[in-house]
């Protein structure tokens, strides 16, 4: 799988482009700016963008303009977004546009390698990757009583965060230490009590997950 990283920290750029490396991934291009990620994408499009939120030369949102931007010229390149803290404004209007082959990641999470290869294999294969964190902000910020998600078990809203996160119903499984056939059956009850009847055009994991973040 081809990356693309814009990090302007050379240290933390230069240490995720070795790890990479290391877990297989090809990076095409590590620079230090929106516009010079904006460039090569345009130019040589990899899978996946790697981005941090903030980058110069204000150092507020630049890099989720560049998520954005990408999202809409190039929608075939998944778009990973790096951050220090959980801001919800961004996270909601990064996802306004869906869910697939998107993540948002504290950067914390860089240095779990085989946690963070495996958000950007999601993001790339048209998944998502959305940290533990932030889809609880997001939810908290919607909740409210006559919301649907309110008739779901605890374990069903365990099963539908880990969801919202974009694991597979394997992962599912092995997270939360039950057999997968348990998670298709709680994924069956979600979609029933979240009114998403089954059809040739919808997909309903999606279809639940967008109504989970409220996006």
């Amino acid at each position: 799988m081809r990356v693309a990283i814009c990090e302007d920290s050379a240290l933390f750029r230069e240490g995720m482009t070795r790890l990479l490396a290391e877990a297989g991934y090809q990076v095409v291009t590590a620079v230090d700016d929106a516009d010079k990620l904006l460039a090569s994408v345009a130019a040589n499009p990899p899978d996946v963008a790697i981005l941090d939120i903030r980058l110069p030369p204000t150092h507020t949102d630049e890099g989720l303009r560049a998520a954005l931007t990408l999202r809409r010229r190039h929608p075939e390149v998944g778009v990973l977004v790096l951050s220090q803290y959980v801001r919800v404004s961004y996270a909601v209007e990064l996802l306004e546009g869906g869910v697939e082959g998107i993540g948002y990641l504290l950067k914390d999470r860089v240095s779990d390698l085989a946690e963070f290869a495996a958000a950007i294999r999601r993001v790339g294969s048209g998944g998502s990757a959305l940290d533990p964190v932030v889809v609880e902000r997001l939810v908290s910020r919607h909740s409210q009583p006559d919301d649907p998600l309110s008739r779901l078990t605890g374990r069903e809203r365990d099963v539908l965060r880990l969801m919202a996160e974009g694991r597979t119903n394997l992962a599912i499984s092995e997270r939360l230490a039950i057999a997968e056939r348990t998670v298709e059956k709680h994924c069956t009850s979600i979609f029933g009590k979240l009114g998403l009847t089954a059809g040739p055009h919808d997909h309903r994991r999606v279809l639940a997950v967008l109504r989970y973040l409220n996006a």
